[in-house]
Formats: structure tokens, C-alpha cells, sequence
């Protein structure tokens, strides 16, 4: 069994990846690393070691280091999370300093956070600064899709059940377009048989493969 991740890792994991969204191919200096950090480069030297020794990165000396995609997999991961912290706080009458806080806030998400955070503001993608959000790993998406007390497709929908739509996993150019054709978030859906449903009261056909991209909470 692997220790678990350390807060002080998960810094160096969401750092790297800021590199790697500027560059991807670029190798980060220690020295660059450290000063992003506001560490030492001493300390910034054994870090990059202890997590190139694990896997998480590869690294050279006196070239640089760049995540693994092992490494890319946590540092996609704590970006999310930072950027869903700070869509949290944008919503909250919050006044407080917002990067600072979120700094803390994505330590304390999980992957039930995550994965709530994400139905909660419509699976976005970009930031409140119009940055794009890193997509969701693997098991926070199989959360939101196998987790039947949360949501389920609307592909597994019966016919003649009234639902409500509560998230699009598409690209943004697809939620646009269902957006216009009256599919969006607390949309009221009905199945008539398996490819015809009934959107607002407005007859609409829809593919499994589509249907399966929109999460539903069905009604008691």
C-alpha cells in the first residue's frame, strides 16, 4: 500500500502543473520551482528527488524535473480542485483573500467534494478568470456516474419517469448547442420511449451516446 499524499506534495504537484500548462515539454529549474514555491532550493532539491524516487516525476540534475503521468494525474487533480475552490468562494459572500483561501480549501477536497462541486456548478469548464478547469480524473467521474444516490445517466432513465437534468458532461460547444435546444441544468425530461424524450414539453430525440453524457435526478 502507498503512504498517502502530504499536503506539502500536493503544493509541488499544482506548481509543476502550472509549469507544464505553460510549456509541456519545458523542464522546471529547481531554482524556478523553489521561487514559485517561496522555498529554498535546497529543500526544492530533496522534494524533487523523494518524488522523482516514488515516480512522480522524472528528473535531471541541473536540467530540471517534469511530472510523469502519474504526477500529472495529482497535479490535474489539485489545480481542479484549487480553481473549483475559488467558483466556490465567487459564489459565497465571501471578502476575505480569495487565491489564499482557495490555497487552503483545495487540501481539504476529496474526492466526494470534488465530485459534488462539480454537479453543483454544471461540470465548468473554465475558471472565474476564463481559465480552463483541468478535466476530472477518472475515479471522481465514475463517482458522479456510479454513485445511484447522487445522479444517474439519462440513458438508464425508465420510460414514463420525470426527471430533472443536474449536469451535461460534454464540451462546452455541446452544452451550448443542447443548451439552445432546451436541454440544460434543472430541465425538466421526460423519456417517451428509447431514443424520444419530452424536454419542457417539447418533443426531442436523443442519442444513447448523448444520453449517457446527461446526468439526471429522478424524481420520487
Amino acid at each position: 500500500m502507498s503512504d498517502p499524499i502530504k499536503e506539502f506534495e500536493e503544493m509541488y504537484f499544482k506548481t509543476l502543473y502550472e509549469f507544464y500548462e505553460k510549456n509541456p515539454d519545458a523542464k522546471v529549474r529547481t531554482g524556478d520551482l523553489a521561487e514559485a514555491l517561496r522555498v529554498t532550493p535546497a529543500s526544492t532539491t530533496e522534494m524533487v528527488q523523494r518524488l522523482a524516487a516514488k515516480g512522480y516525476l522524472e528528473y535531471i540534475p541541473y536540467k530540471g524535473s517534469t511530472l510523469t503521468e502519474k504526477g500529472l494525474v495529482h497535479g490535474r487533480k489539485m489545480k481542479r480542485r484549487y480553481r473549483l475552490a475559488e467558483m466556490l468562494l465567487e459564489h459565497l459572500p465571501f471578502a476575505g483573500n480569495q487565491h489564499v483561501t482557495a490555497c487552503r480549501l483545495e487540501h481539504a477536497i476529496d474526492d466526494d467534494l470534488e465530485a459534488a462541486l462539480t454537479v453543483y456548478f454544471n461540470n465548468p469548464s473554465v475558471d472565474i478568470h476564463g481559465v480552463k478547469i483541468p478535466d476530472m480524473s477518472p475515479d471522481v467521474e465514475d463517482k458522479i456516474f456510479d454513485d445511484s444516490s447522487m445522479l444517474i445517466s439519462l440513458e438508464k432513465l425508465d420510460e414514463g419517469v420525470t426527471s430533472t437534468v443536474k449536469i451535461i458532461v460534454a464540451s462546452q460547444s455541446l452544452i451550448e448547442q443542447l443548451n439552445e435546444l432546451g436541454i440544460q441544468t434543472e430541465s425538466e425530461i421526460c423519456r417517451l420511449n428509447e431514443e424520444e424524450f419530452e424536454v419542457n414539453g417539447k418533443k426531442l430525440l436523443i442519442s444513447s451516446n448523448l444520453a449517457e453524457m446527461i446526468l439526471i435526478s429522478p424524481k420520487e
